[in-house]
């Protein structure tokens, strides 16, 4: 898995998502059920799982992983912007039972945990690995998780990188309105891409890597997928100043145009990288 850099001028993932939390709960897609029951299945045999979700912004991996693993003792939530961790704290509750939660506000590589004793036995990082400095969030892994913990990396890129005709012209219709290079937030662009995920993990503790893909189908309708685009780093609405509305509007009608009977498919694959110390149970 391959993805592009931080911006260097991007102050932090908070500045770029600092409004977007119920938008991203409502627009953000979820994990596809077999990736979620492929981590749950990494804590067979673990008498008390604990979880330690980074970059977890409104929670969706705990969110699906608390219905299916119900042994789960302790989660731990990690971002930097508050009102995505507050979202996540509201949506687990209901659902929590006895398990405890808690919530680190920071970057993940300075997280510490609040129950010391409770060393997770399960790290994810879904869809956000890329905004964090890699080497260091996998030395504060080795630090504070349990002798056989599992890391899982996730990821299946977003609506600029899907490939299909109806994004295309989106991206060029963004491109227009923005310029040609991918935005991050209202200062940065990205840069090309650096080294694979692959390698920040084998220069890791967590060097016993295994991939798994899982192809997933979506179906967006164009409102959704306008929806989706504002708590995006490359097309949220303060990118566009006073042409917010502009945009909007030919962004719908280009949509519209490509749907059938209302609806846009996207085919993409979902990747997941599960990492183990080498030595460590299969």
């Amino acid at each position: 898995m391959t993805h592009p850099q931080v911006p260097s001028n991007a102050s932090s993932e908070n500045s770029l998502f600092g409004t977007a939390a119920a938008g991203y709960a409502r627009y953000r897609p979820g994990l596809p059920d077999a990736a979620v029951r492929l981590l749950a299945a990494t804590q067979h045999g673990v008498p008390d799982p604990v979880l330690l979700d980074l970059g977890t912004g409104t929670g969706q991996v705990p969110l699906a992983l608390r219905p299916v693993l119900h042994r789960l003792v302790h989660i731990d939530l990690v971002d930097v912007n508050q009102q995505m961790l507050h979202q996540a704290l509201a949506a687990l509750e209901p659902v929590r039972g006895a398990c405890t939660v808690a919530a680190f506000t920071g970057e993940a590589h300075t997280f510490l945990p609040a129950r010391p004793n409770q060393a997770p036995s399960l790290i994810t990082c879904c869809r956000s690995f890329h905004w964090m400095n890699r080497p260091s969030v996998l030395r504060m892994a080795d630090r504070v998780a349990a002798p056989n913990a599992v890391v899982a990396i996730m990821g299946d890129g977003s609506l600029w990188t899907h490939q299909a005709d109806w994004t295309a012209a989106l991206r060029e219709l963004i491109q227009t309105f923005l310029g040609p290079d991918r935005r991050a937030g209202t200062h940065g662009t990205y840069t090309g891409p650096s080294r694979s995920y692959e390698d920040d993990l084998a220069d890791s503790t967590f060097s016993d890597v295994a991939e798994h893909s899982f192809p997933i189908a979506r179906s967006w309708t164009p409102e959704d997928v306008l929806g989706y685009l504002r708590t995006t780093s490359f097309a949220r609405a303060a990118l566009f100043a006073d042409r917010h509305q502009d945009f909007e509007a030919e962004a719908l009608q280009l949509l519209e145009a490509h749907a059938r009977g209302g609806v846009l498919k996207e085919y993409a694959v979902f990747t997941v990288l599960l990492a183990r110390r080498p030595g460590g149970d299969a």
